[in-house]
């Protein structure tokens, strides 16, 4: 047997912890010696001990682990238990990853609030286009909701076109509008890129006539879309500026889109106006 300083080096855990184990009844020594009150353990519960700190970590509370373990819970049932637990963990940092992605692209706005320019706007008219989309539905217009649906769209949207033998013929043009007509923030993200193609043609994509625009307020943006704010809040100043109006939706046109480098990307920004 290994006394108990032994066994948590064996086991990769504190002596305290052991102790408080044994206190609650989650893990109790194998032998206690009755004059020095030493605790002795056996190789054999580095078994159960690897089970109470899996469950532990699993987010469980200890009275729930020892629950679990006095039920003799089979490995199948831990690694299912594990697994599960794993998939949880890498989705919440996922999700925190691009949460601080947001807060430090909406700090780089905040620094470079002196520095924008409304000169870089341009007023110009959009000529009708012919697109070729697939859509999918967003919680909201933010770019951290935005961002992981309408990524996956462009590869899938450019593999169901080159199966189907039609060509690109610009570049990607995003858009955007509301879900529902109930005024929640729910919106339809369009992924589209320019194609000649018949609508009749068209299998699993579509292929619409993009409208033009009488009058948009343009802007070149540089660099990453999670920094599309700064460019937007430009846009807004010019809008405010010279009198016009905006639902605030912007068609976004990927002149050079580098999905492995997206700080070269350059994307031009429009928003329909009107006068106010």
């Amino acid at each position: 047997m290994f006394n108990i300083g032994d066994f948590a080096r064996l086991g990769r855990v504190s002596v305290r912890m052991l102790r408080h184990y044994d206190s609650i009844g989650l893990l109790r020594p194998a032998a206690v010696d009755p004059h020095t009150g030493y605790r002795y353990y056996r190789a054999d519960q580095l078994r159960r001990l690897n089970r109470v700190i899996a469950l532990k970590e699993l987010g469980l509370t200890l009275e729930q682990v020892r629950a679990i373990v006095d039920d003799a819970v089979d490995v199948a049932e831990l690694r299912g238990m594990l697994r599960l637990r794993r998939s949880q963990l890498e989705a919440q940092l996922a999700a925190d990853t691009a949460r601080l992605a947001a807060v430090e692209a909406r700090l780089r706005t905040i620094e470079s609030e002196g520095q924008m320019n409304t000169q870089d706007v341009v007023l110009k008219e959009i000529a009708p286009v012919r697109v070729a989309e697939l859509t999918a539905v967003a919680d909201s217009y933010q770019s951290t909701d935005i961002g992981p649906v309408i990524q996956p769209l462009y590869p899938e949207l450019f593999r169901r076109l080159a199966a189907a033998g039609v060509t690109p013929t610009g570049p990607g043009i995003a858009w955007y509008e509301p879900a529902g007509t109930d005024g929640g923030e729910a919106v339809v993200v369009h992924a589209g890129v320019q194609v000649t193609a018949d609508p009749s043609t068209a299998g699993d994509f579509a292929v619409v006539d993009l409208p033009g625009v009488r009058a948009a307020a343009t802007i070149v943006h540089q660099g990453p879309m999670d920094d599309v704010e700064q460019s937007m809040q430009v846009l807004a100043r010019w809008i405010e500026e010279n009198g016009y109006r905006t639902d605030g939706f912007a068609r976004e046109v990927y002149l050079d889109y580098c999905a492995d480098e997206p700080e070269k990307g350059i994307t031009e920004l429009q928003l329909a106006v009107r006068r106010s």
